[in-house]
């Protein structure tokens, strides 16, 4: 995803985690020159990786004001305002009858409408989860961005359709104030999770990539549960079965499942690295996937760092929640190009 656009076009990344969006949008040919982030160690990992971008914090108290005057840009001068809310509260997980979960995160997304209306920018990208389409904050976002001249594209896109070695169903939403952009095609090309891991030695080989030694640790019984799993917690012999799997034995299915080399991986969480969290068995190795692995099946180019010292729980969570970077490229590389064409008419 080499990007071989001349125009620079400005994008701020608001809630950017460590960075997966951001990685995207750069590859795409965008210059970030923003982003706002509220959890120290996303900040730090995001800066140790896009070190030219201005870092702010909690978007609650960042002022379209302060926003334009320290990136020297204008009312109407963006290109792209992108956001990824959170989404914990719209997560299927927590949902319970079709109900959305009370979680104060949900109404983060009018922070977004706030500064869309005082920084108009050209575009709009909202990633989330898919059962944010069926909340009313999004119908009330769209109403007042079509008040303001927002035309609209969305749906429910799978990035394992754009080059990413994993099934993960997101919602995409577009806005522009140019007209209506669509939604980026599907790839024809699809990766699995042999081209993304197969080549890597062993966590505890001769390698210098410590995130490749990150893993969870597993008492003797859990690593001999995993050395019976071909591919699902099916095959284990009776005195392995856990008493919650012998009470619901068709629930969570995936949980101590080994992944298949010639396949897709299962969506990425902030659990991967634990097999009783899901298909997270090594497709060879009798044990996890590394947090190493875990950020190539995430859609992370290899030199991405992220700071080893502070805690399995906390890097896996910043790579489970990121937005893959090749899913990101896929929109903002759309975008991109819209623009681009716009641009080559009003010539």
């Amino acid at each position: 995803m080499k990007n071989h656009k001349t125009k620079s076009r400005k994008a701020i990344d608001l809630f950017s985690g460590c960075g997966g969006l951001s990685q995207g949008l750069v590859d795409a040919g965008f210059e970030v020159l923003a982003c706002a982030e509220i959890r120290p160690e996303a900040r730090a990992t995001y800066a140790e990786n896009h070190k030219t971008t201005k870092i702010f914090e909690d978007i609650r108290l960042l002022s379209a004001k302060e926003l334009m005057s320290a990136i020297g840009i204008k009312k109407a001068e963006l290109d792209l305002l992108a956001a990824c809310p959170p989404c914990q509260g719209f997560s299927s997980i927590r949902t319970r009858n079709g109900m959305i979960a009370e979680d104060e995160r949900n109404e983060l997304i009018f922070e977004v409408l706030r500064l869309v209306k005082e920084l108009l920018p050209k575009c709009v990208l909202i990633e989330n989860v898919p059962r944010l389409l069926q909340d009313a904050r999004i119908q009330k976002f769209k109403d007042a961005l079509s008040e303001l001249g927002y035309e609209f594209s969305e749906g429910i896109l799978n990035a394992k359709n754009f080059g990413v070695p994993q099934r993960r169903k997101r919602m995409i939403l577009i806005a522009s104030r140019l007209g209506e952009f669509g939604l980026p095609d599907k790839i024809p090309l699809r990766k699995f999770v042999r081209d993304a891991i197969g080549d890597l030695p062993p966590p505890d080989g001769d390698h210098k990539r410590p995130l490749h030694r990150l893993r969870q640790n597993f008492t003797p019984i859990v690593l001999q549960r995993i050395s019976f799993v071909k591919k699902n917690r099916s095959e284990l012999p009776d005195g392995l079965v856990l008493k919650c799997h012998r009470k619901y034995p068709k629930g969570f299915r995936d949980v101590y499942g080994r992944m298949d080399w010639d396949d897709v991986a299962p969506t990425i969480t902030r659990s991967s690295h634990n097999p009783s969290k899901g298909r997270f068995i090594h497709p060879e190795q009798n044990r996890g996937i590394t947090l190493y692995e875990a950020m190539l099946l995430q859609g992370f180019p290899r030199k991405y760092r992220f700071p080893i010292n502070i805690g399995l729980g906390k890097i896996s969570s910043m790579i489970g929640e990121a937005f893959p970077p090749p899913m990101a490229y896929a929109q903002a590389n759309h975008i991109y190009k819209k623009l681009d064409e716009i641009e080559a008419r009003g010539n």
